[in-house]
């Protein structure tokens, strides 16, 4: 049995299943089979009779993880898996509070709240404190209590910094006293709870702790502050924990995740022995390669190295487009050719950083009629905040558009209730009008009366913007007078819902009316069009989109890694926080190793952002990567376009390069052999490098604006500037 047990493992893999009773850190890299590990190193615990399938706990990150645990188990071994403490931290934490609801403080049949439960929460308890909506906005309530709780603080231990704060800490209190009469309890207040439990009652503590004499915990590097603490009580002095994770796959700081808890446990649980698997299952050399030159440019790693038996492969294939929609159109036409060669599209995954990043991809896709798949998340045209802007352009369109009256009267909120509305509903349905007809006629009371009127002037003023503005300035008005960027700004992860309606001026800038229609008919029917039934059904082979934090886990056979460009990958929020680049630098590590045999990494010049050409820094990623590991196609120096173009006041059409041209005139930079041109990557001996945004004068008085990846955004005097092309 122990032969069969341990059959295929490697030295390391062995090790780690055999170490005795102690608590150790395995350093577990990407597709390096740290899941067997963990269950084998269970089923030799039972096996040996070092405990007992209850005598362990286990802590997985999903649901998904701790079935497929269990299920391993019972193919191993013939035991009954159904009573061991195997599951999510909340799952766990769940089945503790259950068996001691009367020690915790709750009712027998507490019911769990999940996020949109609780935000109907927090919105009773701002009504019933006479808050406003619109200052106080219910996911941003949320935000503060939950993260607070994350950090084990109740509401009695916030002290405010400011009159806005102070009305938070208020608000969590309220609700903190709302969830008690009721006895609910939210997914943050499980893990508080639990570890209130255990710190309160000592009995119950070394009860647990005796029970528990082995606690394994997977993707130990997304524990956050309360998860790890929690741990740490429940362990003990005595027991063995077993944790496993990989600190260069640590991409979720947004949610609490803290990488440092891996270096905090291999000091407070003095851990003796840290042992790496490195050899990796999933990929060819080339592509391992370039993942540890590029992670190894982060600071206080753990340190690992990760390597193959697979051979080197085939070197990265690194594209510099001249625009995204070049971008797109190159990766359409290899995944054409990969399709032709054999390669499944359901082994092909498109990968980006941010969500709005998609939409020129679907339309590529799309286009050239390849079936896709939008992987844990909506097509673009599909998207919440996507679709209340298009409402109020179809309002703007066509004033009888009940749906879209419907869907943005009240968002986001202007203290139009359920009532008023059926008011207004109800007078159309007799008069046979539209709403939006007859919503400033029906008498409505008090702050519905001011929050229609409001509505139907900003309705007004966009509909008076139709046939005066171009399609993507009537966009832009549209967002302007909607509220929704001041909405979104306000939420925690409303960040990428700003860039999706961003992305939304991109389309109506680069949308090319070929109808009859009107511009703003056409694209709004384009805009339905793309959000119709396009998207490949259940068990069609289809492409893969994703953005890198949902390609987690998973892994293709071939991997586009599209955007890199500095601001988009990395990001530019992340590059003003702390530790923000380098959690960049491991999401691009994670993105690489989801490659099994061809990788592709791809860059465009210039890209539509905000309704405009915009030039950018290749990623330093990129650079990070050696050149030797890599194959350059389409032309990496090729310029974006030139001078004469952009003085000329020349502004090509979306999607297609500009001519190139020879150097910008005579003088001092001409004669210097300098022909720059707008959108190439240059050199300075002081600032580094950086790319050329625009250029005026001539001659002598020529200057030139250059984005400088580390000093910013700069104008220099071209005949002193000392620029080399890079």
């Amino acid at each position: 049995m122990e032969d069969t047990l341990f059959a295929g493992l490697n030295p390391e893999q062995r090790a780690a299943v055999l170490l005795p009773r102690t608590s150790a850190l395995v350093l577990a890299g990407a597709g390096s089979g740290k899941t067997r590990v963990l269950t084998t190193r269970i089923a030799h615990l039972i096996r040996s009779g070092q405990a007992s399938p209850l005598g362990i706990l286990a802590v997985t990150f999903t649901n998904k993880a701790a079935r497929e645990m269990l299920a391993r188990l019972s193919a191993m071994l013939p035991i009954n898996t159904r009573g061991m403490w195997v599951g999510t931290f909340h799952g766990l934490c769940n089945r503790l509070l259950r068996a001691h609801f009367r020690e915790a403080g709750l009712p027998a049949l507490f019911q769990i709240l999940d996020s949109q439960d609780q935000q109907g929460a927090i919105k009773r308890v701002l009504r019933a404190m006479g808050a406003d909506e619109e200052r106080y906005p219910p996911r941003q309530v949320a935000y503060f209590i939950n993260s607070h709780k994350e950090d084990g603080i109740r509401a009695a231990a916030v002290k405010p910094w400011d009159l806005a704060s102070r009305a938070m800490v208020e608000f969590y209190q309220a609700y903190e006293a709302q969830c008690r009469r009721e006895g609910v309890v939210d997914f943050a207040e499980l893990l508080l709870a639990a570890y209130e439990l255990l710190n309160g009652d000592e009995r119950l503590r070394e009860h647990y702790r005796s029970r528990f004499g082995f606690i394994l915990v997977d993707e130990f590097q997304d524990t956050n502050r309360l998860q790890y603490e929690w741990l740490k009580l429940l362990a003990g002095p005595q027991a063995a924990v077993f944790a496993v994770g990989d600190d260069d796959q640590s991409i979720y700081a947004f949610r609490g995740a803290r990488v440092g808890n891996m270096r905090l446990f291999e000091q407070e649980f003095q851990v003796q022995q840290v042992i790496r698997l490195e050899q990796n299952y999933r990929s060819h050399g080339n592509i391992l390669d370039a993942a540890n030159a590029l992670i190894a440019n982060n600071q206080g790693r753990l340190g690992k190295n990760l390597w193959t038996e697979a051979g080197k492969g085939e070197p990265v294939r690194v594209l510099e487009a001249g625009n995204d929609m070049d971008e797109a159109a190159f990766i359409v036409d290899e995944v054409r050719a990969l399709q032709a060669e054999g390669t499944p599209l359901s082994e092909i995954a498109l990968l980006y950083r941010s969500n709005a990043q998609s939409r020129v991809l679907e339309q590529a896709i799309f286009n050239a009629g390849l079936p896709y798949r939008v992987y844990g998340g909506l097509r673009f045209f599909e998207r919440m905040e996507v679709k209340h802007a298009l409402a109020w352009l179809r309002l703007a369109a066509h004033a009888d558009d009940d749906g879209a009256f419907l869907r943005v009267v009240n968002f986001p909120p202007r203290g139009i209730g359920a009532r008023s509305l059926e008011q207004v509903q109800e007078q159309a349905r007799a008069l046979g009008a539209p709403l939006a007809a007859i919503a400033g006629q029906v008498r409505l009371a008090g702050k519905a009366a001011a929050g229609m009127a409001d509505f139907l002037d900003r309705v007004g003023r966009l509909r008076a913007g139709v046939g005066r503005l171009n399609l993507a300035e009537l966009v832009e008005e549209a967002l302007a007078l909607s509220g929704l960027l001041e909405h979104y700004r306000a939420e925690r992860e409303g960040a990428e819902r700003i860039e999706n309606l961003e992305e939304l001026v991109n389309a109506a800038a680069s949308f090319e009316n070929d109808s009859e229609l009107d511009d703003l008919s056409a694209f709004l029917s384009h805009a339905s069009l793309e959000a119709g039934e396009r998207e490949a059904g259940a068990g069609v082979d289809a492409l893969q989109l994703m953005t890198v934090h949902s390609a987690k886990g998973l892994e293709f056979r071939v991997v586009f890694v599209s955007g890199l460009e500095e601001g988009l990958f990395p990001h530019e929020n992340a590059l003003s926080e702390n530790d923000g680049l380098e959690e960049e630098r491991r999401l691009m590590y994670v993105a690489i190793t989801r490659a099994r045999q061809r990788l592709y990494l791809t860059r465009s010049n210039s890209r539509m952002l905000h309704g405009q050409v915009r030039y950018g820094l290749r990623s330093r990623f990129i650079d990070e990567i050696p050149a030797g590991l890599c194959r350059f196609v389409g032309g990496m120096q090729a310029p974006a376009r030139d001078f004469v173009s952009q003085w000329s006041g020349h502004r090509e059409a979306p999607g297609r390069s500009a001519p190139l041209r020879d150097g910008f005139g005579a003088g001092p930079a001409s004669d210097a052999g300098l022909p720059f041109r707008i959108g190439q990557n240059v050199q300075h001996p002081k600032f580094g490098g950086g790319v050329i945004l625009a250029a005026e004068g001539r001659g002598e008085d020529a200057r030139v604006q250059v984005n400088f990846r580390e000093a910013g955004v700069k104008w220099l005097a071209l005949a002193y500037a000392r620029l080399s092309a890079g």
